[in-house]
């Protein structure tokens, strides 16, 4: 929690402007993404007042010449949340350069932030210093080692108290607990950031931990610390251990050494995956199974085997083969392995297991191309659909571990056509449940405030971001970086939730940890627990704030957050949440790299399907209304007298047919000279493929090529040259990858309308069976703009220049009352170059 203004004073002048600004707008306050921003990406920052009103627009100003450099509106007012009466989104996406800027709006202006490419670079390995700071064994930032003799067996089919070498792996959290579920996640999380994102890391440290490189990233040094710990956790085919240590470890907070608290030496008990309730004390957890342990074993060792077999072939084959066993396990012994505790009642009270062994079967899917493993894994995402607690209110702790489903990802990457859909529509369906109760709000937030929040906002975002790179899709792009946003500030409390990140920023400065409590040392990267609901916090046991609460102001009857050593259910850092931030950091830095490294314009924020451009920058409130035509044109003259009259451009594309119409050669000329793309459709309007098996082609490459040349050719005689038609829509918009190929072999870029509303039915008649009126449509697409986190933003609309005389509804009949209301919600036409340039 760094106060910047007090901070940075040099001068009385300065001074006194600081305290005036704070007592203009003591009653509003403007809340930021401190990381800052990427130039192609969704930029919104949060206004909060807790008066009566809200300003009308708001200004980004640069921060060097104190210039205004854009001006917008605030919106919609969305009312009261949390502490706030009012609140607005203030939306400055539209703006792409670079450099240092603040938002204003009335009398408040937020913190200064940068818009640049490289905004979230170093950001992963940074938090990455947290996770060595958690290492049992040998702690590489005391330099000095700790918890050497785990430990003794319970519950196994050894004798109670056999010794067993378990040292190593991660402390839990800021007590020195270890969990097999928590530390196989997040060692899955690690492996996948260096397998999706291997150059944003750097090699500063040995595999020890100590600094030095090893020419071995450190994130992958990191991932093995995890494996080898996990190896120890299974060692033998039929063996598997939960967890070392368990609540007896609350003895009070200290810096990791050797703990005398269990009876035998400096010994801690390692409890047995045995698949039955287990219990130390009077608290009996619910354990059923082995399976959701076993099942993220499974997965890590898989992924292992995978990134490491060219590295170190003998130990790959070590974690193949215990990948394979412990799916076994799984596999024999279905349902939860709970944590267990001897003192509280406060555990890891996980309540499914099918996620985890779908991850698992995916996993071994992807190692040994086994139908078997493809088969169970899409059996066990049948059973799992959507992660539980999305679009809910509350769950209990860790009950739905670990809070998305990692197994839906890691199975749609493999599949195709029809499968791939299935899996990627249960993502949505997940999202879209958190969307439609997020979106009333200017957080975008409906993440349960219980016991880890950010956690779960963390991984969200993740599930969010997989969506996206799945289906090519950006219908929640919104909701992804507000979720992203949150986690660096653009909250209530205005404060980030990672310790020391941003350096300048308003970031945890006393977490409940030893390490800065006891030791006075950073934690570095670390995540912390994030905000409660107020009445959690009032009925926590044992939580006692050690000095006045610095966001008094800013806490509310729906949810508390403290930067108070006094209170772990908010402030406490968590390993695996902050391994799973790592892999969204990771994430983001590249997506910056991407936007730094577009070969012109804007590619990088268009949205593609099967290599067709099927929508533009998501960011920005444009759009472009695309006409085809083939067989019928009765709607041309109704259609460009209406463009004409509302000044808006269009692209028309039109089959060599259409072209060689001499009934519609006129309409094809004034269109031209009013300034409209007039683009290729094919010539004869053939089906490309298989409406059912979209990969089986229904045409030759040659025969492709020549039905696209006669398109050009009844172009040119109407002085439609191929360099001023560069972009192709495929007939009856059906394509597959392949068509995508041949249409870049031939020196052009394919485009399709942009799925989700109901526009292009417009040509259906009565008859058929997905008829759709023009009322329907009509609702689709103001229901979409209205419902949608990016709304129609980018959109290529698709309508059709004439239908069948059999439908009599014409939607072209109310093109001018659509164009109307879009305008009003604030949308801009523009042509078919500005949305793709």
């Amino acid at each position: 929690m760094k106060k910047n203004c007090l901070t940075i004073i040099a001068t009385l002048w300065l001074a006194s402007l600081c305290v005036s600004t704070a007592m203009g707008a003591a009653a509003s306050w403007i809340r930021i993404n401190q990381l800052g921003y990427l130039p192609r990406g969704i930029k919104v920052a949060v206004w909060a007042g807790k008066g009566a009103g809200m300003p009308a627009t708001f200004q980004l100003v640069d921060s060097a010449s104190n210039k205004t450099v854009f001006t917008g509106s605030t919106g919609k007012p969305f009312g009261r949340y949390g502490p706030f009466n009012e609140t607005a989104r203030l939306d400055f996406s539209s703006w792409k350069k670079t450099g240092t800027f603040y938002l204003k709006a009335g009398e408040v202006r937020s913190p200064y932030f940068r818009i640049a490419d490289n905004v979230y670079a170093g950001a992963a390995d940074f938090t990455l210093r947290y996770m060595r700071q958690q290492r049992s064994l040998f702690n590489p930032f005391l330099k000095d080692s700790c918890h050497t003799h785990d430990g003794y067996t319970l519950y196994g089919p050894m004798p109670d108290s056999t010794h067993l070498d378990v040292a190593g792996g991660w402390h839990d959290a800021s007590d020195y607990l270890q969990y097999s579920t928590t530390s196989a996640n997040a060692t899955y999380h690690l492996l996948a950031a260096y397998r999706d994102f291997p150059q944003v890391f750097g090699d500063r440290y040995a595999a020890n931990g100590l600094e030095g490189g090893n020419h071995v990233p450190d994130i992958l040094d990191e991932a093995r610390w995890g494996l080898d710990w996990l190896l120890k956790m299974h060692p033998r085919d039929n063996w598997m251990f939960n967890q070392i240590a368990d609540d007896r470890d609350h003895n009070g907070m200290r810096l990791p050494k050797e703990d005398p608290f269990y009876g035998r030496g400096f010994e801690r008990p390692v409890y047995f995956c045995s698949g039955q309730p287990q219990v130390r004390g009077k608290f009996m957890n619910q354990t059923t199974g082995v399976a959701s342990t076993a099942g993220k074993f499974s997965s890590a060792f898989a992924l292992g085997y995978d990134l490491l077999k060219d590295k170190d072939a003998a130990y790959a084959g070590t974690l193949r083969q215990k990948a394979l066993t412990a799916y076994d396990m799984g596999r024999k012994q279905p349902g939860v392995c709970q944590t267990a505790s001897v003192k509280s009642p406060y555990i890891y009270a996980e309540d499914n297991w099918v996620d985890d062994m779908e991850l698992a079967a995916a996993s071994l899917y992807r190692l040994n191309g086994k139908d078997d493993y493809r088969q169970q894994a899409l059996d066990y995402a049948a059973q799992e659909k959507v992660t539980p607690w999305l679009g809910k209110d509350t769950a209990h702790h860790y009950q739905w571990y670990p809070f998305i489903n990692l197994g839906h990802y890691e199975l749609a990457r493999q599949l195709k056509g029809p499968s791939r859909q299935t899996i990627t529509g249960y993502y949505q369906t997940g999202i879209d449940k958190v969307w439609q109760q997020a979106k009333n709000n200017a957080f975008y937030r409906y993440i349960p405030f219980i016991w880890c929040s950010n956690n779960l906002t963390t991984a969200f975002a993740v599930q969010c971001y997989w969506y996206r790179q799945l289906t090519g899709s950006n219908e929640y792009a919104a909701l992804e970086q507000a979720n992203f946003d949150w986690l660096f500030g653009c909250n209530p409390w205005g404060t980030s939730m990672v310790y020391g990140l941003p350096a300048h920023g308003d970031t945890p400065e006393d977490p409940h940890s030893a390490f800065s409590h006891l030791g006075h040392y950073p934690v570095d990267g670390a995540l912390v627990d994030g905000p409660v609901y107020t009445n959690i916090y009032k009925n926590l046991i044992g939580i006692q704030l050690s000095r006045p609460d610095a966001y008094t102001e800013f806490q509310s009857d729906l949810a508390v957050y403290h930067d108070d050593f006094g209170d772990y259910s908010t402030n406490e850092p968590t390993m695996d949440g902050t391994a799973s931030l790592i892999y969204l950091l990771a994430a983001m830095d590249q997506e910056g790299r991407n936007h730094s490294n577009a070969m012109s314009g804007n590619n990088a924020a268009y949205t593609y399907a099967a290599g067709a451009i099927i929508r533009g920058d998501t960011t920005r409130k444009t759009l472009t209304l695309v006409f085809t035509g083939d067989e019928f044109a009765d709607g041309g003259q109704v259609i460009r007298r209406v463009l004409k009259q509302q000044k808006v451009p269009a692209a028309f594309f039109l089959t060599g047919k259409f072209y060689a119409n001499p009934a519609f050669r006129p309409l094809i000329k004034q269109l031209k000279a009013d300034g409209h793309y007039l683009g290729p459709h094919s010539d004869q309007h053939p089906l490309y493929c298989d409406w059912q098996k979209r990969d089986s082609l229904l045409i030759t490459h040659t025969a492709f090529e020549k039905d696209l040349a006669a398109n050009y050719r009844k172009m040119q005689v109407l002085g439609i040259t191929k360099n001023a038609a560069p972009y192709f829509l495929p007939p009856y918009e059906w394509y597959n990858d392949t068509i995508a190929q041949w249409t870049r072999a031939a020196g052009l870029q394919l485009v399709n309308f942009t799925p989700g509303t109901r526009s292009n039915a417009d040509y259906t008649t009565p008859a058929m069976k997905g008829y759709r009126s023009s009322a329907e449509i009509y609702q689709s697409i103001l229901q979409y703009a209205d419902t949608r986190p990016a709304g129609l933003n980018g959109f290529m609309l698709l309508l059709h220049v004439g239908t069948d005389p059999a439908r009599t509804d014409k939607f072209y009949n109310r093109l001018d009352e659509l164009i109307t209301d879009l305008k009003k919600k604030g949308y801009r036409f523009v042509s078919l170059g500005q949305l793709l340039h």
